[in-house]
């Protein structure tokens, strides 16, 4: 038996780790650039984005030796550095060489407008001003944001059941570009709960597969999506099964934050695909409800249009028909193996589900017995207006 107990400030909780947040100056005022550093050499997972074309962080981490440890990452908004070539990461060596604190096998993670180079040498002279014995998970949660409303950070205490507690903490980033394929979306999870190395890589993907990888804000991937997950076991604790647990909720947690905050969302959207032929035709359905422009449309304007659900799922080519297919808005039916229950009366119920921040729309395609969830959001006005003039 374990318990799992939600705690304020990130990850100032977690033993070992230090981390701050600063202005470098790449934005006018915000916080910008921001380290997280252990006292002691971590264990490292990671999940990348799939873009093929891979910032220049990405590149530098995979230079490393596969079983590698590292105790420090760099971390700036603003600029990407990504499609900068070898260029951008020997930028990220000689920052990272230059910073006045020895580190092991030193990590940079990235942010930002794609295709420019890193100011190095604003960076450089930034990182005087860091102090590296600092715990402030507030700056540092706020430096990485980019068109995010809000700091993602989230801690838990696990209690084992003979009193003995790790913790396990994240920041994380995300608003736009969202379509988790490893979404812009960047987090780094610190623990000192003494996990072995295998546990990390298998654990983390699972975890990754479960949240982030089921949302979708704008169906985009970004260059620099990025999950990392950093161990120094300084607890000398370690129960899989709470472990296992704690991540899921922590990165399930972080994933629907990043929903909320979708550059100009209302709505919090749940597609459940059941009673699909192959969990493949489930996941292909639901992914492309949450991907799809006219759904998040007709979501911004509260209108159960279930055509547009319908359309969908037959453009995404899975195993389905007009038949089987029954639609809901939450517990409201709007359509119903080939006949259309949209009535006054429905209409009304399901408008009133739409008005609501959160809600579930259910497609049973009663062709097997396979699920699968994702989660979307609307589009709205907002979303345009943010991206339109991005790059200012």
């Amino acid at each position: 038996m374990f318990t799992i107990i939600p705690l304020k400030n990130g990850l100032d909780n977690v033993e070992g780790f230090y981390s701050q947040g600063i202005n470098a100056g790449l934005k006018k005022e915000d916080n910008d650039l921001a380290f997280i550093r252990s006292d002691t050499l971590c264990d490292i997972s990671a999940v990348f984005t799939t873009n093929r074309f891979q910032a220049a962080p990405i590149k530098h981490f995979q230079k490393y030796p596969k079983e590698f440890k590292t105790d420090f990452i760099l971390i700036n908004s603003k600029n990407a550095n990504a499609m900068t070539g070898e260029k951008g990461i020997e930028d990220i060596e000689e920052i990272l060489n230059a910073i006045e604190i020895k580190t092991t096998n030193p990590l940079m993670s990235s942010t930002g407008v794609i295709g420019y180079r890193l100011p190095k040498d604003k960076i450089i002279q930034a990182c005087k001003k860091f102090n590296f014995d600092t715990k402030d998970s507030d700056s540092t949660a706020k430096a990485i944001l980019t068109t995010d409303t809000f700091k993602k950070e989230i801690c838990f205490q696990v209690k084992l059941s003979d009193d003995k507690s790790f913790y396990i903490a994240a920041i994380c980033k995300g608003a736009g570009m969202i379509n988790p394929a490893m979404a812009t979306m960047l987090c780094f999870i610190v623990t000192d709960a003494n996990i072995p190395k295998n546990d990390m890589d298998t654990l983390l993907k699972e975890a990754v597969d479960n949240s982030f990888n089921t949302i979708s804000v704008d169906g985009d991937t970004s260059t620099n999506d990025t999950v990392m997950l950093l161990a120094n076991k300084k607890s000398k604790i370690y129960d899989k099964e709470a472990f296992k647990e704690a991540l899921k909720l922590l990165t399930k947690e972080l994933s629907l934050q990043i929903l909320k905050d979708g550059e100009g969302s209302n709505k919090v959207v749940a597609f459940e695909v059941k009673n699909a032929k192959t969990k493949e035709d489930a996941k292909k359905a639901a992914t492309a409800l949450s991907n799809s422009l006219l759904v998040k449309t007709a979501l911004f304007g509260e209108d159960p249009n279930w055509g547009r659900i319908a359309s969908t799922i037959g453009a995404s080519l899975v195993e389905a028909s007009e038949d089987t297919l029954v639609i809901s808005y939450d517990n409201v039916t709007v359509y119903d193996r080939g006949v259309n229950k949209m009535d006054e009366e429905v209409e009304k119920k399901a408008s009133k589900v739409m008005q609501k921040d959160s809600f579930k729309i259910v497609c049973d395609l009663n062709k097997g017995d396979s699920s699968y969830t994702a989660y979307g959001c609307d589009l709205s006005y907002e979303y345009v207006k943010i991206n339109a003039d991005y790059r200012t």
